[in-house]
């Protein structure tokens, strides 16, 4: 995936009221609001002065004409946008990334099931059979080397488990698939500490037959792809 315009360096000042964010541009030293898609706690990537890149817009119907992009934590590029995961899971399905779930005729994204839910993509094999797949955004690092899921609790996240455990038992594949937007990180853990009830939901799920996968993130200032195996602590 790449960035459709090239990325505006700054320094954090506050990541606010969960998706605004002040910084500071370094070309100008104007200060600015962003939009922060990220729902999350960002646990360990909202540092003041930290060094982040914003996506500028030139669409006057905008109310804020940045949006945070990346953030540089351990050492390491960052992705903080979770509106774009799905888009790179997607390419990394098309492109046999994840070999599990590679094999596919047709993929749709956004598709209806369940009790008035959506699935972020839905695989069809030739045979007429379906794997449902849900996408979660990873970026939480508190350990070198381990990334953790999730960064707050998410009664939504341990909702889409149950439902993806509902289509197993009508006799179709699920996954979920984690996608670590950063490099450092070799395995995955769930953080259990932050959020027990997800924690169960994910071993329950498990044990119905939903499949896991992680993967992780080469991430640029000109763009993010999903590049390489992340293992899975049970």
């Amino acid at each position: 995936m790449q960035f459709s315009v090239p990325l505006v360096s700054g320094r954090l000042v506050k990541r606010y009221k969960r998706f605004l964010a002040d910084v500071v541009l370094d070309e100008t030293g104007e200060e600015v609001t962003a939009h922060c898609a990220n729902p999350g706690s960002m646990l360990g990537l909202k540092e003041p002065g930290a060094r982040v890149w914003l996506s500028p817009s030139d669409n006057p119907k905008r109310k804020l004409k940045f949006s945070w992009e990346v953030i540089e934590a351990d050492g390491a590029l960052v992705g903080i946008n979770t509106a774009h995961p799905n888009k790179l899971v997607e390419e990394a399905l098309v492109a046999g990334r994840i070999q599990g779930l590679a094999g596919f005729e047709t993929l749709r994204r956004e598709v209806k099931y369940g009790k008035n839910s959506r699935i972020d993509i839905l695989l069809e094999q030739a045979d007429g059979s379906k794997i449902y797949v849900e996408v979660k955004n990873v970026h939480l690092m508190r350990e070198s080397g381990l990334a953790e899921f999730p960064d707050s609790v998410t009664a939504r996240g341990a909702k889409h488990l149950v439902e993806l455990g509902d289509m197993v038992a009508e006799g179709h594949r699920a996954a979920m698939v984690f996608l670590v937007q950063r490099p450092d990180c070799d395995t995955l853990s769930l953080a259990s500490d932050i959020d027990p009830n997800y924690a169960e939901a994910f071993k329950t799920a498990k044990a119905a037959g939903v499949e896991a996968y992680a993967i992780g993130c080469d991430v640029r200032l000109d763009g993010i792809d999903a590049v390489k195996d992340v293992a899975i602590n049970d």
